[in-house]
């Protein structure tokens, strides 16, 4: 690899974890601002997204730079392409972070109840999953992506469950609509998130092993 397209890479790579470090901890901090019913700590979160948004742009920015100037090839182009998706899956979470947080204010404010459905194993294992997607671009590992797929689907049946237990809780409680939708709301948020978490495990895949998985396909290595 040339001297500078390796250094223009190895700039981009720290943006790129800078990038993740932030929104890692946004995520962290807006589910805890529910759990600890922590309205100071959600306003923060929703401060901090101006500097994600920044942020996004600047990756984006040296990505296309360094497509313009040093026109690269093989696993790096590979690496490139995969850099400006995942960027995107990014920012979207830095997005569903806050949109916990503006919940978390609404919640925080209510009388409190009881989640009726297990809040804390849903965000627990969304979180492990963005965190185990970013250690497998940071290590390149292969083996670990295909988990973080493979978690997916245990995130969309906690979800699916969480329908039928809320719509219950508010047959019993119907005084407590508001927010047992506002917290209806957040497990969308958390499943988003892992959805983002797994495009990004299947963005270190392509940058790995060069093929797409996409839409079902099988996670095998070929």
């Amino acid at each position: 690899m040339p001297i500078h397209l390796q250094r223009e890479i190895e700039r981009l790579k720290k943006l790129v974890l800078s990038l993740s470090a932030t929104v890692e901890k946004d995520l962290r901090q807006a589910v805890k601002s529910i759990a600890d019913r922590d309205s100071v700590l959600a306003k923060q979160v929703i401060e901090q997204d101006v500097e994600i948004d920044q942020a996004e742009i600047d990756v984006e920015e040296e990505c296309l730079k360094i497509l313009a100037l040093h026109q690269p090839v093989a696993v790096d182009l590979r690496y490139i392409v995969a850099v400006l998706k995942l960027n995107n899956d990014l920012e979207r979470i830095g997005d569903l972070a806050v949109n916990i947080a503006e919940r978390a204010e609404f919640i925080n404010s209510k009388v409190k109840i009881e989640i009726p459905f297990d809040f804390n194993g849903l965000s627990e294992k969304t979180q492990t999953m963005l965190r185990d997607s970013l250690d497998a671009l940071v290590h390149t590992d292969a083996k670990l992506a295909r988990h973080v797929c493979e978690m997916d689907d245990e995130v969309d049946a906690i979800n699916r469950q969480m329908y039928d237990q809320v719509k219950n809780m508010i047959r019993a409680h119907p005084d407590q609509v508001d927010v047992l939708i506002a917290m209806l709301s957040v497990s969308r948020y958390l499943e988003r998130v892992a959805d983002h978490a797994t495009n990004i495990a299947e963005d270190v895949l392509y940058t790995i092993e060069g093929h797409i998985v996409r839409h079902g396909r099988d996670l095998a290595k070929s």
